[in-house]
């Protein structure tokens, strides 16, 4: 069964990921910042990444109750 806790780390690579902490599996989500944005960030870059994936938690989690359909041609702004 796996993990309910989930963990923010930085790969290797630089990118920031969210994955169950008792795996080694491909994380759930990835995040990855051009060389442009890590400087404009000043190492910054993982605060913004927490801050990303915290309010993605929170619409999934919205979707989720709410029971919303997928709709695949959906506008993203």
């Amino acid at each position: 069964m796996p993990s309910p806790f989930l963990e923010i780390v930085e790969l290797a690579n630089g990118k920031v990921a969210l994955r169950r902490s008792d795996e080694d599996a491909e994380p759930l989500v990835i995040i990855e910042f051009s060389a442009d944005a890590r400087e404009y960030l000043q190492g910054h870059h993982i605060d913004v990444a927490k801050a990303m994936i915290s309010a993605g938690m929170q619409v999934a989690g919205q979707v989720m109750e709410d029971g919303e359909p997928h709709d695949e041609n959906r506008i993203l702004h």
